[in-house]
């Protein structure tokens, strides 16, 4: 495994770590998976540059663009949770009260 791959590697399970373990604030959590989605992200693009080929350089920028529509909808879960909530703590979430 060369070091570009086992830094790309770790960040993504870093990221899949603090999303799995440190679930305190929703706000965390959105960070978490940008992280996760940033590292998939540089990795996808090294793999198009790697194979030179045009049919594998669109999906970086589909997964770019999934990333950005996640992180919209989160952030749009944030801010309703948060008013009407009053904080992102996820331990005050209760999905199975309306």
């Amino acid at each position: 495994m060369t070091p570009v791959h086992f830094s790309f590697s770790s960040a993504f399970t870093l990221g899949l770590m603090g999303l799995a373990f440190h679930r305190t604030h929703l706000l965390s959590a959105l960070l978490c998976l940008e992280g996760m989605m940033l590292s998939l992200f540089i990795a996808t693009a090294l793999w198009a540059l790697q194979f030179e080929s045009t049919m594998f350089s669109t999906a970086p920028m589909l997964l770019l663009a999934f990333s950005a529509c996640e992180a919209s909808a989160g952030l749009a879960l944030l801010v309703a949770t948060a008013r009407t909530h009053g904080t992102d703590r996820l331990q005050n979430l209760n999905l199975l009260q309306c």
